[in-house]
């Protein structure tokens, strides 16, 4: 189990946030290059591995599993 501070808890989220920006922005798109297609990929493997984790509290992960079946 990690154990980790406030700030870093919400740190994390906030870059998970970014990730599921990312994600949705570019399945907003009519069409994706493979550069796009590549990113969407590396992000939800992030927001993946993100909402796997143990420490989160009173966050909510709803985005970041909506991001996750977006892309896919």
């Amino acid at each position: 189990m990690e154990t980790l501070t406030a700030a870093e808890i919400a740190q994390n989220y906030s870059a998970a946030l970014d990730s599921v920006t990312l994600v949705n922005a570019l399945m907003a798109l009519s069409s994706r290059d493979d550069d796009q297609k590549a990113t969407v990929a590396r992000n939800v493997e992030h927001l993946e591995l993100m909402v796997a984790k143990d420490y989160w509290t009173s966050e909510d992960l709803a985005p970041l599993n909506a991001a996750i079946a977006a892309g896919k």
